[in-house]
């Protein structure tokens, strides 16, 4: 599946902008495609392309994700992303890097053109693939070669690195499918050398709960006793596989998937009233909404509200030419899935 999503109209880049898909199965998706901010700026900065991992690989890695962009002399984008509990690997021309989940939003500018090739990998991975509870430290980055060349009998720390040039010369040329296979073989060989029964069994469980909430399963006002009720333990044993595993509590996980939906419904609707969407995502009044809204973004729903008002209200018009419809909620709801 192969799920483009951005656009490049700075730098004159063709517009493109289909809502995604989520893959269905005993691997399916366990972080949502939400998080971008401002998704109608976003629209404006850079393409996003979303590919499913080879199956064999589907326990460790969520989904790979190549961004491109082509910016005009001088023009800078900076896009900021709020995190899911997911580490990544990135393939971007100064290097091939590991980041386990940022311990705060993560920025990003763009200038000029490029094009970085990514992997998603599924929460605890990084823990499995690196071998020690440093994975989960916040913030983390590390050399590539430090997670896929580390095991014994793994792949050489040459040939990660030079998967890592191969996959970032491909994504330029537009060739997405060619970058996310010149990374495969080395994530193939780092993850034979690593994956232990006991591993397999932590990372099940955490896919099973974190599955759950990403397909709304335990309703929008679940609590951590009935995420532990999904896998059949207690709320403490739950709580210590995810700080073994996966770095953040299911409580972090609960509260950021409820602001990543509402983000969601901002982005779509800007005029929505706030006590609505607080009661959409799950909190009992605005003003919980806003605590943990503001801890995650660094400012308010309704500041939010008016960036994004008026970000749509810029891509309506530069739009203009290309459609004859105004621009409606629809088209901002693929975006804020990234």
């Amino acid at each position: 599946m192969l799920v483009s999503v951005g656009g490049g109209s700075l730098g004159g880049m063709r517009q493109v902008f289909e809502p995604g898909c989520d893959r269905t199965g005993p691997q399916g998706p366990t972080a949502t495609t939400r998080g971008l901010v401002d998704p109608a700026a976003a629209r404006g900065g850079f393409a996003l392309v979303r590919l499913d991992p080879a199956p064999d690989l589907a326990d460790l890695v969520e989904r790979h994700w190549v961004v491109r962009w082509d910016l005009p002399p001088g023009a800078e984008f900076t896009q900021v992303v709020i995190p899911h509990p997911n580490a990544n690997l990135v393939a971007e021309a100064d290097g091939f890097r590991a980041h386990g989940i940022p311990g705060g939003l993560f920025a990003r500018t763009l200038r000029g053109s490029g094009a970085v090739l990514g992997t998603k990998l599924r929460p605890g991975a990084l823990r499995v693939l690196l071998g020690g509870a440093d994975a989960l430290r916040p913030g983390l980055v590390l050399p590539a070669v430090a997670v896929l060349a580390g095991a014994p009998g793994g792949p050489a720390a040459g040939e990660v690195e030079a998967a890592g040039r191969r996959a970032v010369a491909a994504a330029r040329a537009g060739e997405d499918d060619a970058a996310v296979a010149a990374v495969t073989p080395v994530l193939r060989a780092a993850a034979a050398r690593r994956r232990t029964p006991r591993a397999g069994l932590a990372l099940d469980r955490v896919a099973r709960v974190l599955g759950a909430v990403v397909a709304g399963e335990p309703g929008p006002d679940a609590g951590v006793a009935d995420l532990a009720d999904l896998v059949g333990t207690t709320p403490r044993s739950l709580q210590r596989l995810f700080a073994a595993w996966v770095g953040v509590s299911p409580k972090w996980v609960l509260q950021r998937h409820r602001v990543h939906l509402a983000a969601d419904l901002v982005a779509a609707d800007p005029g929505r009233p706030l006590a609505d969407v607080a009661a959409a995502v799950g909190y009992y009044d605005q003003a919980h909404l806003g605590t943990d809204f503001a801890r995650a973004l660094g400012t308010t729903p309704a500041a939010y509200a008016r960036r994004c008002a008026a970000s749509r209200a810029t891509l309506g018009r530069a739009l203009e030419p290309e459609v004859d419809r105004p621009l409606g909620a629809a088209d901002l709801v693929a975006s804020a899935r990234a």
